[in-house]
Protein backbone atom coordinates (compact mmCIF):
# COMPACT_ATOMS: atom_id res chain seq x y z
CA UNK A 1 0.00 0.00 0.00
CA UNK A 2 2.82 2.33 1.12
CA UNK A 3 4.52 1.51 -2.63
CA UNK A 4 1.50 2.14 -4.03
CA UNK A 5 1.03 5.36 -2.40
CA UNK A 6 5.18 6.36 -3.31
CA UNK A 7 4.73 5.48 -6.82
CA UNK A 8 1.48 7.58 -7.21
CA UNK A 9 3.69 10.51 -5.70
CA UNK A 10 6.40 10.04 -7.76
CA UNK A 11 4.38 10.31 -10.85
CA UNK A 12 2.34 13.32 -9.84
CA UNK A 13 5.34 14.92 -9.26
CA UNK A 14 6.94 13.89 -12.28
CA UNK A 15 3.63 14.77 -14.33
CA UNK A 16 4.15 18.56 -12.50
CA UNK A 17 7.90 18.48 -13.32
CA UNK A 18 7.15 17.90 -17.02
CA UNK A 19 4.29 20.66 -17.28
CA UNK A 20 5.95 22.99 -15.41
CA UNK A 21 8.68 22.72 -17.83
CA UNK A 22 6.60 22.75 -20.80
CA UNK A 23 5.12 26.07 -19.96
CA UNK A 24 8.73 27.20 -18.91
CA UNK A 25 9.49 26.79 -22.92
CA UNK A 26 6.28 28.17 -23.70
CA UNK A 27 6.50 31.13 -22.14
CA UNK A 28 10.00 31.37 -23.58
CA UNK A 29 8.72 31.24 -27.13
CA UNK A 30 5.60 33.91 -26.13
CA UNK A 31 8.37 36.31 -25.00
CA UNK A 32 10.50 35.93 -27.96
CA UNK A 33 8.03 37.06 -29.76
CA UNK A 34 6.84 39.72 -28.18
CA UNK A 35 10.51 41.24 -28.20
CA UNK A 36 10.51 40.93 -31.99
CA UNK A 37 7.21 42.53 -32.19
CA UNK A 38 7.99 45.83 -30.26
CA UNK A 39 10.95 45.81 -32.28
CA UNK A 40 8.96 45.81 -35.45
CA UNK A 41 6.42 48.42 -34.16
CA UNK A 42 9.52 50.80 -33.16
CA UNK A 43 10.82 50.40 -36.90
CA UNK A 44 7.57 51.04 -38.45
CA UNK A 45 7.06 53.85 -36.02
CA UNK A 46 10.56 54.84 -37.22
CA UNK A 47 9.93 54.52 -41.09
CA UNK A 48 7.49 57.86 -41.27
CA UNK A 49 10.14 60.03 -40.22
CA UNK A 50 12.85 58.48 -42.37
CA UNK A 51 10.09 58.92 -45.91
CA UNK A 52 9.38 62.44 -44.97
CA UNK A 53 13.03 63.48 -44.89
CA UNK A 54 13.29 61.67 -47.84
CA UNK A 55 10.92 63.39 -49.58
CA UNK A 56 12.33 66.77 -48.67
CA UNK A 57 15.23 66.25 -50.91
CA UNK A 58 14.39 62.93 -53.30
CA UNK A 59 11.90 64.71 -55.76
CA UNK A 60 12.30 62.04 -58.51
CA UNK A 61 12.29 58.91 -56.64
CA UNK A 62 8.86 58.81 -55.57
CA UNK A 63 8.71 54.80 -56.62
CA UNK A 64 11.04 53.86 -54.39
CA UNK A 65 9.46 55.64 -51.36
CA UNK A 66 6.24 54.01 -52.64
CA UNK A 67 7.43 50.84 -52.23
CA UNK A 68 8.50 51.47 -48.93
CA UNK A 69 5.48 52.62 -47.93
CA UNK A 70 3.39 50.15 -49.37
CA UNK A 71 5.51 47.37 -47.71
CA UNK A 72 5.20 48.77 -44.47
CA UNK A 73 1.61 49.16 -44.25
CA UNK A 74 2.00 45.13 -45.20
CA UNK A 75 4.20 44.52 -42.28
CA UNK A 76 1.74 46.69 -40.13
CA UNK A 77 -1.37 44.18 -41.14
CA UNK A 78 0.71 40.86 -40.94
CA UNK A 79 1.92 41.98 -37.56
CA UNK A 80 -1.99 42.59 -36.84
CA UNK A 81 -3.31 39.02 -37.84
CA UNK A 82 -0.31 37.02 -36.10
CA UNK A 83 0.24 35.42 -39.87
CA UNK A 84 4.15 34.52 -39.34
CA UNK A 85 4.21 33.36 -43.50
CA UNK A 86 2.57 36.85 -44.03
CA UNK A 87 5.33 39.07 -41.88
CA UNK A 88 8.21 36.75 -43.25
CA UNK A 89 7.07 37.82 -46.66
CA UNK A 90 5.80 41.85 -45.82
CA UNK A 91 9.54 41.32 -44.07
CA UNK A 92 11.28 40.90 -46.90
CA UNK A 93 9.74 43.28 -49.44
CA UNK A 94 10.46 45.60 -46.58
CA UNK A 95 14.21 44.95 -45.98
CA UNK A 96 14.32 45.48 -49.96
CA UNK A 97 12.29 48.68 -50.32
CA UNK A 98 14.93 50.12 -47.64
CA UNK A 99 17.92 48.83 -49.24
CA UNK A 100 16.93 50.07 -52.33
CA UNK A 101 15.90 53.71 -50.79
CA UNK A 102 19.30 53.66 -48.90
CA UNK A 103 21.41 52.65 -51.95
CA UNK A 104 19.54 55.42 -54.05
CA UNK A 105 20.20 58.35 -50.88
CA UNK A 106 23.88 57.60 -52.49
CA UNK A 107 22.62 59.79 -55.46
CA UNK A 108 21.68 62.99 -53.35
CA UNK A 109 24.19 64.42 -51.31
CA UNK A 110 22.01 67.06 -49.32
CA UNK A 111 20.21 64.28 -48.27
CA UNK A 112 23.13 62.31 -47.49
CA UNK A 113 24.52 65.49 -45.46
CA UNK A 114 20.80 65.73 -43.69
CA UNK A 115 21.42 64.88 -39.55
CA UNK A 116 17.95 63.98 -39.11
CA UNK A 117 18.53 61.29 -42.31
CA UNK A 118 21.83 59.80 -41.45
CA UNK A 119 20.24 59.71 -37.24
CA UNK A 120 16.94 57.78 -38.74
CA UNK A 121 19.13 55.78 -41.18
CA UNK A 122 21.29 54.78 -38.45
CA UNK A 123 18.64 54.03 -36.06
CA UNK A 124 16.73 51.72 -38.52
CA UNK A 125 19.79 49.89 -38.91
CA UNK A 126 20.19 49.11 -35.82
CA UNK A 127 16.47 48.44 -35.48
CA UNK A 128 17.09 45.93 -38.38
CA UNK A 129 20.43 44.10 -36.16
CA UNK A 130 18.13 43.80 -33.13
CA UNK A 131 15.54 42.06 -34.81
CA UNK A 132 17.56 39.60 -37.03
CA UNK A 133 19.28 38.71 -33.54
CA UNK A 134 15.70 38.74 -31.79
CA UNK A 135 14.19 36.36 -34.69
CA UNK A 136 16.90 33.73 -34.50
CA UNK A 137 16.39 33.95 -30.79
CA UNK A 138 12.93 33.08 -31.31
CA UNK A 139 13.65 30.38 -33.90
CA UNK A 140 15.70 28.53 -30.76
CA UNK A 141 12.75 28.76 -28.17
CA UNK A 142 10.34 27.61 -30.68
CA UNK A 143 12.51 24.48 -31.91
CA UNK A 144 12.92 23.59 -28.34
CA UNK A 145 9.34 24.04 -27.41
CA UNK A 146 8.07 22.20 -30.78
CA UNK A 147 10.47 19.71 -30.35
CA UNK A 148 9.47 18.85 -26.30
CA UNK A 149 6.24 18.99 -27.27
CA UNK A 150 7.09 15.59 -29.85
CA UNK A 151 9.28 13.71 -27.48
CA UNK A 152 8.45 11.00 -25.49
CA UNK A 153 6.85 10.91 -22.78
CA UNK A 154 6.20 14.96 -22.92
CA UNK A 155 4.10 14.86 -25.99
CA UNK A 156 1.39 12.96 -23.59
CA UNK A 157 1.34 16.16 -20.99
CA UNK A 158 1.50 18.86 -23.98
CA UNK A 159 -1.37 16.65 -25.76
CA UNK A 160 -3.41 16.30 -22.95
CA UNK A 161 -3.15 20.32 -21.93
CA UNK A 162 -3.17 21.02 -25.74
CA UNK A 163 0.45 22.72 -26.10
CA UNK A 164 0.79 23.84 -29.39
CA UNK A 165 3.64 23.98 -31.95
CA UNK A 166 4.90 27.42 -32.63
CA UNK A 167 5.87 27.98 -36.45
CA UNK A 168 9.63 29.25 -36.97
CA UNK A 169 10.32 32.67 -38.65
CA UNK A 170 11.87 31.27 -41.86
CA UNK A 171 13.60 32.94 -44.46
CA UNK A 172 12.54 33.01 -48.55
CA UNK A 173 14.85 32.39 -51.27
CA UNK A 174 15.17 35.87 -51.55
CA UNK A 175 16.84 36.32 -48.46
CA UNK A 176 19.08 33.64 -49.37
CA UNK A 177 20.58 34.45 -52.83
CA UNK A 178 23.80 36.88 -52.79
CA UNK A 179 22.84 40.48 -52.80
CA UNK A 180 23.34 42.29 -56.54
CA UNK A 181 24.88 45.50 -55.08
CA UNK A 182 25.20 47.25 -58.49
CA UNK A 183 21.49 46.88 -59.21
CA UNK A 184 20.66 48.67 -56.60
CA UNK A 185 22.17 51.64 -57.93
CA UNK A 186 20.56 51.47 -61.19
CA UNK A 187 17.26 53.74 -61.59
Amino acid sequence: MITFFAMLGGLIVWIIVLYNHLVMLKNNSDKAWSNIDVLLKQRNEELPKLIAVCKEHMQYEQETLQRVIAARSRVETALKAGDMGSIGMAEDQLRLGLGQLFAVAEDYPELKASDAFLQLQMRITTLEDNIADRREFYNDSANLNNTRIEQFPDVLIARMFSFRRYRLMSFTTLEKHDVDIAANFKH
